[in-house]
């Protein structure tokens, strides 16, 4: 990011420039965001032979002429000009003056003669070299936008003034092929059938149709000659995340209790976030304000609920969020869920059948955003109708508030899962060394998820510190390192370990917590093995009288994972030469473009690959040629070549 901010200045800079430039992103990605507090100050804070740079920004967003843009600026630029305005704003602290407030303004004190009897200076109209024009959603204008490059070019070419320009191209393109599509579609089908071409059936007639609206109404192709003219450099804008979400919570910062909890959960923020697959921040900006009315209005009248499920509404909050406002889904499809009884029956039902589009969403939605997050109650109608409607429904919120405190009971929770569902000072005195022993038996007896086992560590080395256990951390150590011994008996792999240890929110990393850690991944990678040699062995299997099970499977789950490092290459070998011809073709062609595509990922395979090969060479050497005896060879050769794609120069 601090490498964009300098080309940008680097820029501005430049003694002489011709050209502008333009920064493309995304919508609500947070470019006028980053233009605000990243760039615009830095350049009023620049100065350079003697020149202190004025910033001028405009946004294009609804301009409907060209003279709104002229109108615009005069105003940006005549508030520097007067001075008793220039006196109130500094002493407001004020920047820019508010839209309404300019509508509001007497004309006449900028056309001519000041309030004050002050004329204006006209030199400051012929002073351009310590001006930076900033032009912002320049996709959003209802002008012509070659007409507002056109425009813009006419400062760039002639005036030489440093000039910006904010957009989203992706939506430029979107908008040149949208623009009056009736119209048309319509002066392309007359052209057509005055040509001849519509009695001609040599391509589809919507492909015709569209060939010739490109044809005729080739915006894009002006658009990209005036780019080339007007536009010297384009700056892809990529959100520098850490940097705005630590901007979006400070608003936050008065409410002590909400602040503390989303700091705690930056990272299931994150994670949430990034599942949506936008890069919107507007939308997360949006949700965690609707996360805020959610967590003061739990808090007022549910004040001892669960964390686990306040982390399950934030999820929740975020993603339906993402859901509607991003425009991936209808409201239809969550309207008729009625709580979360439902929302699970469908999610049981989606598993057997998928009858209905909804059934299929459902389970998508829920695959994606609580992958790896287990909760008993993870579906809120309150929190999707407020998100839906604007509408805060106070009995149903109460109504879901019930079910869930009968639902998500504490004190018939198992004692680690309290630990790890709830604030530990949320337990009370006379509890508490009841639930120390019961974790540690628990522990002991390898009852406890490995991962699990792993954040329980973090807390009791926590109450070590504070003497609030009558235990020294070498035997804690002792109990915790055996009791993950004994629950990787029974413990899967769990493969999302920084999000999973991210719910941790006490202590620090020390040296203790480093050596669980170690022993934890020690184990975790053992189960990882233990996982693909089970799965391995299913899909192998499948060869040769299941193949069509063995290509699904093979293609869902093993493209990306070095499979064959975990069979037997000997029954690897016996399963593919028993495969019919064809099938060992297109096995072969399955290796060869899985190693174009993952390759770096399923290098640990190579070894067993290699003998493999052996096999194949042993069992072909000598052989009378028969067509599967020549299959065979074609395929070591494309053994060597997968082989060869790993060797040392």
């Amino acid at each position: 990011m601090e490498d964009l901010v300098e080309s940008i200045l680097d820029y501005i800079r430049n003694e002489y420039t011709d050209y502008a430039i333009m920064i493309n992103g995304e919508w609500g990605s947070g470019k006028t965001y980053f233009w605000n507090h990243k760039i615009r100050n830095k350049i009023e804070s620049m100065q350079l032979n003697g020149k202190q740079y004025t910033t001028i920004y405009m946004s294009l967003y609804g301009i409907s002429n060209l003279e709104e843009i002229s109108k615009k600026i005069f105003i940006e630029t005549t508030q520097l000009m007067d001075r008793n305005l220039k006196k109130f704003m500094a002493a407001n602290n004020q920047t820019s003056i508010p839209e309404y407030a300019k509508t509001g303004l007497d004309m006449a004190n900028f056309f001519g003669v000041t309030q004050n009897g002050d004329r204006i200076d006209y030199s400051d109209f012929f002073s351009t070299d310590d001006k930076v024009l900033c032009f912002d959603d320049l996709e959003r204008a209802n002008v012509d936008v070659i007409d507002i490059l056109g425009y813009i070019n006419n400062f760039v070419e002639h005036d030489h003034i440093k000039t910006i320009i904010i957009c989203n191209e992706k939506e430029l393109s979107t908008k040149f092929k949208s623009n009056n599509l009736e119209m048309k579609t319509f002066i392309a089908t007359y052209l057509l059938d005055k040509e001849g071409d519509l009695s001609i059936n040599d391509k589809p007639m919507v492909e015709k149709i569209q060939d010739k609206i490109e044809y005729v109404f080739d915006k894009a192709n002006d658009y990209e000659r005036i780019k080339e003219k007007l536009i010297g450099e384009t700056f892809e804008y990529a959100p520098e995340f850490n940097y705005i979400i630590n901007g979006l919570l400070m608003r936050y910062e008065t409410n002590e209790e909400l602040i503390r909890f989303l700091r705690e959960n930056t990272g299931m923020i994150i994670s949430t976030f990034n599942k949506s697959g936008t890069k919107n921040l507007r939308i997360l900006k949006h949700a965690l304000n609707d996360f805020r009315k959610v967590f003061e209005m739990v808090n007022k009248y549910y004040p001892n609920t669960n964390n686990r499920v306040l982390q399950t509404m934030l999820i929740f909050t975020i993603a339906v969020s993402f859901e509607i406002k991003a425009g991936k889904v209808t409201k239809e499809k969550f309207i008729n869920i009625q709580d979360n009884e439902e929302y699970k029956a469908i999610l049981v039902s989606s598993r057997v059948l998928l009858m209905e589009n909804r059934q299929f969403y459902i389970k998508e939605f829920d695959n994606n955003y609580y992958y790896n997050f287990k909760a008993e109650y993870r579906f809120f109608k309150f929190i999707e109708m407020y998100v839906r409607t604007r509408i805060f429904d106070m009995k149903v919120f109460k109504d879901n508030m019930e079910v869930i405190i009968n639902t998500v009971d504490t004190d018939k929770l198992p004692a680690y899962k309290r630990l790890l569902t709830e604030e530990y000072w949320k337990i009370n005195d006379d509890q508490f060394s009841g639930v120390i022993e019961e974790i540690i038996n628990d522990v002991k007896l390898g009852k406890i998820r490995l991962i699990d086992v792993v954040k329980l560590f973090a807390y009791f080395s926590y109450f070590v510190k504070k003497n609030l256990i009558n235990y020294d951390i070498r035997t804690i150590k002792s109990i915790f390192f055996n009791g993950m011994n004994q629950s990787s008996l029974t413990s899967e792999y769990c493969e999302n370990v920084e999000e999973e240890l991210a719910q941790i929110t006490v202590g620090e990393v020390d040296e203790d917590i480093e050596e669980i850690l170690k022993h934890f991944n020690k184990l975790n990678m053992q189960l990882k093995d233990k996982m693909y040699i089970e799965k391995a062995d299913e899909i192998f299997k499948c060869i040769p009288m299941r193949m069509e099970v063995f290509y699904e499977r093979f293609d869902k789950e093993c493209m990306n994972v070095p499979i064959f490092k975990y069979y037997d290459v000997f029954q690897t070998f016996q399963r593919i030469s028993c495969a019919s011809n064809e099938d060992i073709v297109t096995i072969k062609e399955k290796l060869i473009n899985r190693v174009k595509l993952y390759k770096q990922e399923i290098e640990p395979e190579m070894d067993k690959i290699r003998q493999l090969k052996q096999l194949v060479d042993d069992y072909t050497k000598n052989k009378e040629a028969t067509i599967k005896i020549v299959m065979l060879k074609e395929f070591s050769k494309d053994l060597e070549y997968i082989l060869g794609q790993y060797a040392t120069n």
